[in-house]
């Protein structure tokens, strides 16, 4: 793990004054750190029913589509408002520094399917925690959500605690 960790910069005062920003970009940019990301993120769902993929507007995306191509399972983006074209259900939640909502589309997912919600950054849990509420408020079940960065200290897993939560890195 100390590769990902190596491919981690930490950004101060980003995207206020106190908030040291965990940015990803290195580890994104270098091909094998991101194969390794993606494997390890996606390596404790290895023969579990999985039937979708669900990540978070932006970041999540990337780790969540490719997860879902390496499980060969579909992907949906949880988005920002006014982002889908077609109708939605909606969630608000309060971030660490304001406040946000995700959307995805009405038929999204449905009865029966088991998700795996993906995305950069657990912090506060906030974000992850709208995320599996609105999974679940389409019918679906959130099987497990994926981490690549934890910030321990911010007690994100509390949030999750219905649901089993992997993280590569803990800070």
């Amino acid at each position: 793990m100390q590769r990902l960790k190596d491919r981690i910069r930490d950004i101060p005062d980003f995207p206020k004054p106190g908030i040291v920003f965990k940015d990803i970009t290195p580890l994104v940019k270098d091909p094998a750190t991101l194969r390794l990301a993606v494997h390890q993120l996606l390596h404790p769902f290895l023969g579990r029913d999985i039937t979708l993929v669900a990540g978070m507007e932006a970041r999540g995306f990337i780790f969540g589509s490719l997860v879902a191509w390496e499980l060969g399972v579909g992907f949906i983006p949880l988005r920002k408002p006014s982002k889908l074209p077609y109708d939605v259900h909606s969630v608000s939640y309060d971030l660490e520094y304001g406040s946000a909502t995700l959307e995805a589309h009405i038929d999204a997912f449905g009865n029966g399917d088991r998700v795996l919600l993906i995305d950069d950054l657990l912090a506060t849990g906030g974000t992850a925690k709208a995320s599996c509420e609105l999974i679940e408020k389409l019918g679906a079940t959130v099987e497990a959500c994926a981490f690549v960065v934890e910030l321990e200290f911010l007690d994100g897993r509390e949030q999750l605690k219905n649901h089993p939560v992997h993280s590569l890195l803990q800070y």
